[in-house]
């Protein structure tokens, strides 16, 4: 017994007619027939009266139009609102603290004016705690600032980034050519925790020139730290994309991609996992939005 058979059989008894049946699921009468008697067949009983016309359901096709009714009623319902979840489900998307407060902020703006019934779950982390939560289940996708190489994931470069120095807008080194990291050493820095890319990328570089440096401040995001070095409390490096324009109106800022490595923002995703609808449309949202940031010194305000 087969659902079209079930179909074919239900049309024609709410029409009375084999005739109407097919023309209403846009099959051949012969082939509505054809379910109808296969399905008679299969249930050991005669299912319409076909002496009179229109045709006429017998008692047992009465009780059986009775139970396969409401059951293809409710498997339309559950198609439909499996549909409907697809194309409206809520999105679980999981990056890091500076993406998430500057560059996939466009992003957002972006995906509800197009798709404004979806519901977003935004989560923040580190960058071993967004692909943790992408492995887990726990978010669709995530937007992460380096680029990942594992067989669990899937990464997908969307741009390039450098690193830049903040200070103060009366700062010293605004004075002079910066071409040593020696020249940021020398400074008492305000930076994010340890486990940060940045401050790791930094530190690591300082290691290997043998450079002694202090950390002064440690503060949770770019944008707290920029308020402190602003006060002149230290000087910091930060991510390029966490800078916007205003910014330059009360700090100084160099670029420095002659000093530390370009790198390379994405999206990961974990591999072999099918995407909702909106979750591929809000991923086909960050290429589109983010594709402007594919050129190091690059910033969303910038762009």
């Amino acid at each position: 017994m087969e659902l079209r058979e079930l179909r074919s059989f239900s049309t024609a008894a709410r029409f009375g007619s084999i005739s109407a049946a097919a023309e209403r699921l846009g099959l051949g009468q012969p082939t509505v027939t054809t379910h109808v008697r296969k399905l008679e067949r299969e249930l050991g009983m005669t299912l319409f009266d076909r002496v009179r016309r229109p045709i006429q359901l017998t008692p047992a096709g009465v009780e059986v139009a009775a139970l396969v009714t409401p059951l293809l009623e409710g498997i339309d319902a559950l198609a439909q609102g499996a549909a409907r979840g697809a194309e409206e489900g809520p999105v679980a998307v999981a990056a890091t603290h500076d993406i998430i407060t500057h560059a996939l902020l466009r992003v957002v703006r972006v995906f509800l004016r197009h798709h404004s019934h979806s519901h977003l779950r935004i989560r923040s982390g580190l960058m071993r705690e967004v692909l943790e939560m992408v492995s887990d289940g726990e978010t669709d996708l995530g937007v992460v600032p380096t680029t990942v190489s594992s067989d669990e994931f899937d990464f997908t470069p969307l741009f390039a980034y450098e690193r830049a120095l903040i200070t103060p807008p009366d700062h010293p080194l605004l004075d002079v050519p910066l071409t040593s990291l020696a020249q940021i050493a020398e400074w008492p820095l305000i930076m994010r925790g340890k486990e940060t890319h940045t401050r790791a990328l930094l530190e690591g570089e300082f290691a290997k020139r043998g450079l002694d440096y202090e950390v002064r401040v440690e503060l949770d995001s770019m944008d707290m730290i920029k308020r402190y070095v602003a006060l002149g409390m230290g000087v910091s490096v930060g991510p390029m994309i966490a800078i916007e324009p205003e910014d330059r109106e009360a700090l100084g800022i160099i670029g420095l991609s002659s000093l530390l490595p370009v790198d390379q923002g994405g999206i990961v995703t974990l591999r072999g996992k099918t995407l909702s609808t909106p979750a591929q449309s809000f991923m086909q949202a960050t290429k589109d939005t983010l594709s402007v940031l594919r050129k190091p010194g690059g910033s969303p305000a910038q762009a």
